[in-house]
């Protein structure tokens, strides 16, 4: 493997990094504004999550939106392991 050899794998390498590098920031900068827009676009939706408490790395509890009415859902480890009826929002 001579120098020149050496020098293109090295520049090859700093290429490719740049632009990983380059894609990060792009997203970092303009990837929140562009789902910000895709979410903007679908005000239609019926059912909404209003707020998400993760409780240990198994369970979450989530409160669910759905034609006026909310719902307190209890999740772990890929199944529903409770559901609370929901009160009429105000």
């Amino acid at each position: 493997m001579d120098i020149a050899e050496f020098l293109r794998a090295v520049f090859a390498l700093a290429l490719t990094l740049g632009l990983i590098g380059l894609a990060a920031v792009a997203l970092r900068k303009y990837g929140p504004d562009y789902i910000s827009r895709l979410s903007a676009q679908k005000k239609d939706r019926r059912l909404k999550v209003v707020e998400t408490l993760v409780l240990d790395p198994a369970r979450r509890l989530l409160i669910v939106e759905c034609d006026g009415r909310e719902q307190l859902i209890l999740l772990g480890e890929g199944q529903v392991l409770s559901d609370v009826p929901g009160r009429e929002t105000t």
